[in-house]
């Protein structure tokens, strides 16, 4: 006799909101067809941007696609990167100072020899500059998302890694199970902070000259650009308008949603009183559609765990050893080639530089150096309290998050009139308006790393703190600041780049027809790409990278390992 088996009738209910995820994903499908459609197309060198309010929803989809482009490549970077950097001593030795390199270096400095690669590999398509721009976001975005990771991991308390030893877990599975849950929050905050910078740069990446050639993309950094360089504020206006709704769209469909799910990894026993919340969660969790989809994800990646148990073995065999040792030994001398061969063709490009030329770099290192130093302790004074009451507060944070996030993404040229108009009147031009513009491009670092590390204050030590009565600077002293410690000098090591490469937009800026510059090396960068001075380019670059590296081995890395080794939660 058969026992009848009773199926829920909700198990094969359709939903309203079952629907909607089946028209999303088609919409996103279509997008992406279309996207794909239009960067197959021949460039055009002669494009014009219309500044007709008509077409800014076509050139918004095509940011919005570089964008998105540039942040998968990015967090697939860092976590590679950072977990690679992790794995041993060697590894981090070499890594982590070519990190304070390449973070180091503005996204200008990055632009001719990406431009030119990728025209000779996709030569007459629009393409090519497509993937030059992406790459050139990249740059932009990725270096503090990798930061993150890397520091995260490398502060993970001692008992959780000896639970993944007495469960005996493989590398994967810790990975899985512990390196990323722990780095989640970090991670988040820093994805929003990376695509605001996406949006930060995107007039540099989208439309730029270099030797004397004019290289345009349509989308809404060369709208807002072109406008710009007009002198035409009403379509500034418009613009930003549409990159501010596209930003609280994001903020509301996708990073609070992320963030009040990252929450679940914070180190806690006591749950908070007040947990973050999104109804747009809160709805998606209702859809029969999406459980499916996350199923079959959680069993497939169930089945590759367990497949990593069964190749471990095979994986550290003798003869994949010495595979492994080969292949890194060609990667080694491959690596070794092209540097010297990058060393041969930079040692022809600076031997036109002449003395004149050395002096002014010196210079303009000792202006830049002073306003970078000047921003990050402005920024400092006012994201500190501000980070850490959004990081404690679900109810502050529910108001001030999207408001940040759009305050990050607001490119510094775009608003430039205006800093511009005011310090007219209090006196100082460009000289101290760099500063206010670099802001614009360094404080976000700090915030979002200090919100972070805020809101992974485990409730428990903050319930205790509450029960003996610690309150005001003590309070700061033994919680707060201990606990947010790692996270701050996350956000100290990325914001100090991030002024660096923010110099490029600040010191040199173009607006109704005009050039206005300041010394500095950011300004001294943007016109040697401009007029195609790639000698004088590379030096100053290069004097770039060497201050932020020596800024990063005598200051904050020494911090980093304070850090790592005292206010580690264990």
């Amino acid at each position: 006799m058969k026992i009848p088996i009773s199926i829920p009738a909700e198990t094969f209910r359709i939903r309203a909101i079952d629907v909607l995820v089946i028209f999303i994903v088609l919409g996103i499908i279509s997008f992406i067809i279309y996207i794909a459609s239009e960067w197959g197309t021949p460039y055009e060198e002669t494009l014009e941007i219309e500044l007709n309010p008509s077409n800014i929803p076509y050139y918004a989809l095509q940011s919005l696609a570089r964008i998105f482009c540039a942040y998968i490549l990015s967090l697939t970077f860092s976590i590679w990167y950072g977990y690679t950097a992790s794995r041993s001593r060697i590894h981090e030795k070499i890594m982590i100072p070519l990190l304070d390199i390449l973070q180091s270096i503005p996204v200008l400095s990055f632009l001719p020899g990406v431009v030119l690669a990728m025209i000779a590999l996709f030569p007459g398509k629009r393409i090519g500059i497509e993937l030059a721009c992406i790459l050139l976001i990249f740059t932009g975005q990725v270096w503090n998302m990798t930061f993150s990771f890397y520091h995260s991991i490398n502060t993970i308390p001692k008992e959780m890694k000896e639970v993944v030893k007495v469960f005996k877990f493989n590398k994967f599975s810790k990975f899985l199970r512990l390196d990323l849950p722990f780095s989640a929050i970090g991670l988040v905050w820093n994805s929003m902070m990376s695509v605001a910078g996406g949006w930060f740069f995107l007039m540099a990446c989208e439309m730029f000259i270099l030797e004397d050639k004019d290289f345009r993309l349509p989308g809404l950094g060369s709208y807002i650009q072109t406008a710009a360089n007009k002198g035409e504020i009403e379509y500034i206006v418009y613009g930003l308008g549409t990159m501010i709704f596209l930003i609280i769209i994001l903020d509301l469909f996708i990073w609070r949603p992320l963030i009040v799910w990252s929450q679940k990894f914070r180190i806690e026993t006591v749950p908070p009183e007040e947990e973050r919340e999104s109804f747009v969660l809160n709805l998606f969790s209702g859809s029969i559609f999406i459980k499916k989809i996350i199923e079959l994800i959680s069993r497939t990646i169930n089945q590759i765990e367990k497949l990593s148990y069964k190749r471990f073995s095979l994986a550290y065999s003798p003869v994949m050893n010495n595979i492994s040792k080969i292949l890194g030994f060609l990667f080694l001398m491959i690596v070794l080639i092209s540097i010297i061969w990058a060393i041969i063709k930079a040692i022809g490009l600076v031997s036109n530089v002449t003395l004149s030329d050395i002096v002014l770099i010196v210079k303009s290192a000792f202006y830049s150096l002073l306003r970078v130093f000047v921003a990050l302790l402005i920024a400092l004074s006012w994201t500190l309290p501000v980070g850490v009451y959004i990081g404690l507060n679900p109810k502050a944070a529910k108001i001030l998050q999207g408001i940040v996030q759009i305050a990050a993404s607001v490119p510094a040229t775009a608003v430039f009139p205006v800093i511009l108009l005011f310090l007219i009147k209090l006196g100082g031009g460009l000289d101290i308006g760099a500063i206010f513009l670099m802001l614009l491009g360094t404080q976000w670092y700090l915030l979002f790393n200090i919100i972070a590390g805020a809101s992974a204050i485990p409730k428990d030590l903050i319930e205790i703190s509450k029960a003996y009565g610690i309150k005001g600077l003590r309070r700061w002293k033994v919680l707060i600041l201990p606990g947010i410690f790692p996270y701050l000098i996350t956000g100290l090591i990325t914001a100090s780049g991030g002024a660096w490469n923010s110099t490029i937009v600040s010191e040199y800026v173009s607006f109704g027809g005009e050039i206005m510059h300041t010394a500095g090396l950011g300004a001294l960068i943007s016109q040697s790409s401009a007029s195609g001075n790639f000698g004088l380019l590379l030096l100053a670059t290069c004097s770039m990278s060497l201050i932020v590296v020596g800024i990063n081995r005598l200051l904050w890395k020494r911090l980093f390992i304070i850090a790592k080794a005292k206010y580690t939660l264990e």
